[in-house]
């Protein structure tokens, strides 16, 4: 596939710009100067590496072009939002002139027309920022063809369109290398993952949000999906894995420690609201900090981030059910300051027992 191997080349041009940097760093400090035959032969190798990457990638080879690809993603990204957003609006507003055959044609051809081009372009464009583009607007054209062909036929909504669209999604994301294409699919999996462990315990599938409880079952296919499947050869995927799934599992332990009837535990006679409250409260607790040791050992930065945002969340959460009504407000902010102070410390000493053990 050629998108994958553009971010292999890509970190290879960079290893080789931080290399020129700590040798020349070296050669000025007299620590080490090859002799002109390898200085040579060594520039010479890096220069038909970088030549050959530039020619069939499209990387970017210094500061600049980085700068300006950074400009570039954003601008597809704009780019691609505007245009769906302009399909939708053209067909709702010229959609009442067609009858229904000329409508569903409208639908599959476009559809279909969109991942053409999608092809198309990926197969022309080295650098993937036009295929990228045109692959958000394929997935956009896709779901709205399923909403109006739905509504065309008048039928009834269900969460197995979401399985197609997750489909589509996670297709396009790994064949043009798109990570916001990947969290769409994975919203679409955790949508649905959610809405039949619902409906399996007796809810309508678009109220499964009313029972926090149904994420926890995606939240761990999603951690350990990186795990399952190697995910190095696309810059970023595993990363965006791990995140979503500690969010499936952090966000409803957090709304039910604040919420304790929306759990099923809370239908069950003799265990109270508040032992529920307090039990996903100390489970929130628990799980962040394992979020952020595991991180820390395996070299994790997201799911070391994540793990320390929801461990602050917790722990001032609960400085303001204890304090906030019972203390000065000085004193009270105090607290927070002293014990943003503790956790700095604490992580630090981490991040040097991190160090020591090896940890990249």
């Amino acid at each position: 596939m050629n998108t994958p191997l553009r971010s292999e080349a890509q970190q290879r041009a960079d290893d080789i710009a931080a290399f020129r940097a700590e040798l020349a760093r070296l050669e000025a400090e007299g620590v080490l100067r090859l002799d002109a035959a390898q200085a040579d032969a060594l520039r010479g190798r890096h220069d038909a590496l970088l030549a050959g990457y530039a020619g069939d990638f499209d990387i970017d080879r210094d500061a600049k072009a980085r700068q300006l690809s950074l400009g570039m993603r954003v601008a597809s990204f704009l780019g691609a939002l505007a245009l769906a957003a302009s399909v939708f609006f053209l067909f709702y507003q010229f959609w009442g002139h067609f009858n229904e055959p000329a409508q569903v044609a409208i639908l599959l051809g476009a559809t279909l027309g969109s991942l053409g081009l999608t092809v198309a372009i990926r197969a022309r464009d080295a650098s993937g920022y036009f295929a990228k583009l045109a692959a958000m607007v394929a997935f956009a054209c896709f779901v709205l063809n399923l909403v109006m062909l739905g509504q065309i036929f008048n039928i009834t909504p269900t969460d197995r369109a979401l399985l197609p669209w997750a489909a589509l999604a996670f297709l396009l994301a790994y064949a043009c290398d798109l990570r916001l294409l990947l969290a769409a699919g994975i919203c679409c999996v955790i949508a649905w993952v959610a809405a039949r462990v619902g409906e399996w315990g007796g809810i309508y599938w678009l109220h499964a949000g009313e029972r926090p409880e149904n994420f926890f079952p995606v939240a761990v296919l999603l951690f350990a999906f990186p795990l399952w499947v190697d995910q190095r050869r696309m810059n970023g995927f595993a990363g965006i894995y791990r995140v979503f799934g500690l969010l499936c599992l952090l966000l409803p332990m957090l709304v039910l420690g604040h919420w304790g009837w929306g759990s099923y535990l809370a239908d069950y006679e003799g265990i109270s609201n508040r032992a529920i409250e307090h039990g996903y409260e100390l489970a929130g607790f628990f799980c962040s900090a394992l979020a952020i040791w595991a991180g820390a050992r395996r070299g994790w930065p997201e799911t070391v981030n994540t793990g320390i945002t929801f461990f602050v969340i917790f722990l001032y959460t609960k400085f303001f059910d204890w304090w906030w009504e019972a203390l000065p407000k000085w004193l009270f902010f105090l607290l927070l300051a002293l014990s943003a102070i503790l956790i700095l410390l604490v992580l630090k000493r981490l991040r040097r027992a991190g160090l020591a053990g090896g940890v990249p």
